[in-house]
């Protein structure tokens, strides 16, 4: 019995493993978008797509991001500035790829441009300050998609959000959190929406990795800046030391990042590229072995896990 049982699930992952490695035909007359080039995943994708010769339209926040990705890259790829959270910049570099894909359209959309400041426990921040993170990494990851959805339904093609594992699980106050799980489920409708045009969805959830959102030295930063604005009330509840434990935790956090970035801008390719892509993907150890299990546990067990490991106000104990 458990013989064959251990034959059909190793049948099952060998014909997963030969149906993932079909590739898409066609793959130089195809044109990807990718938002946040400057640096980071979006910066090594938008190269390691250029190398197989793929055609890239990279968006970057600023002209100097912008120069150097023009500098390492070949003459196919292109840039344009791009601010996912001004709607009229939008509409402008929506124009700018319509003029460049033509009637094939757009066969590739990633979403990559994101932030992680501010951070910091919830009851530190105010609305605005939750309102700078959603405004990046989930409604301008909506906005993108919808303006630019007519291309690459055109084209039959992808669009690859990147969540995070913190999409799975919220161990961190402000924002993040709450915007990563936003883009997994605008994903999870917008897949299901597409499925009848021929349109993939999938998602990119990485672990931690060493980025500059992962930068240890602002995440400090923002912590003292933010501890400094809040309220009399709520510094005496959670206490100095519990600010310089925090901090201390934040840096044990900076320990943790894999340095390896094409462990996430490989299962971006993947989804672009495969005529099968998977509808999530997990990117680094840390999410396949520690994260993603945890997601599937009792809440009482993982909120357990959580207070066993982090820092807690003095007078709270």
């Amino acid at each position: 019995m458990w013989l064959y049982l251990m034959g059909l699930i190793g049948l099952y992952y060998l014909l997963r493993w030969y149906r993932e490695r079909q590739v898409v035909s066609n793959l130089r007359d195809k044109y990807i978008f990718i938002t946040g080039c400057d640096s980071g995943f979006g910066n090594l994708l938008a190269r390691q797509l250029d190398l197989r010769g793929l055609r890239v339209l990279a968006g970057c926040l600023t002209e100097q991001g912008a120069e150097q990705l023009r500098n390492q890259t070949s003459n196919r790829l292109e840039t344009v500035i791009l601010d996912v959270t001004q709607t009229e910049n939008i509409s402008t570099v929506t124009q700018w790829v319509k003029e460049r894909v033509g009637d094939r359209g757009l066969w590739g959309l990633v979403n990559n441009a994101g932030i992680a400041l501010p951070l910091a426990p919830n009851e530190w921040m105010t609305k605005q300050d939750f309102m700078k993170i959603l405004d990046v990494n989930l409604l301008g990851v909506i906005e993108v998609t919808l303006s630019l959805l007519p291309l690459v339904r055109k084209a039959k093609g992808r669009v690859v959000n990147v969540a995070s594992i913190m999409g799975r699980l919220s161990l961190l106050g402000g924002g993040y959190c709450i915007s990563k799980y936003g883009v997994e489920a605008f994903s999870d409708s917008l897949r299901r929406e597409l499925f009848p045009f021929g349109v993939k969805v999938a998602v990119i959830e990485p672990g931690f990795f060493k980025t500059g959102i992962t930068d240890k030295e602002k995440h400090v930063q923002n912590l003292r800046k933010i501890w400094d604005q809040t309220s009399p009330e709520v510094k005496k509840a959670y206490n100095k030391k519990f600010l310089d434990s925090y901090i201390k935790y934040t840096g044990t956090m900076d320990k943790m990042c894999e340095s390896n970035l094409s462990l996430v801008t490989d299962c971006m390719e993947h989804a672009l590229t495969a005529c099968y892509p998977r509808t999530r993907y997990s990117a680094g150890w840390d999410a396949k072995l520690v994260y993603l299990p945890m997601s599937y546990l009792p809440t009482a067990l993982v909120d357990t896990m959580v207070y066993l490991n982090s820092p807690s106000p003095v007078k709270a104990q």
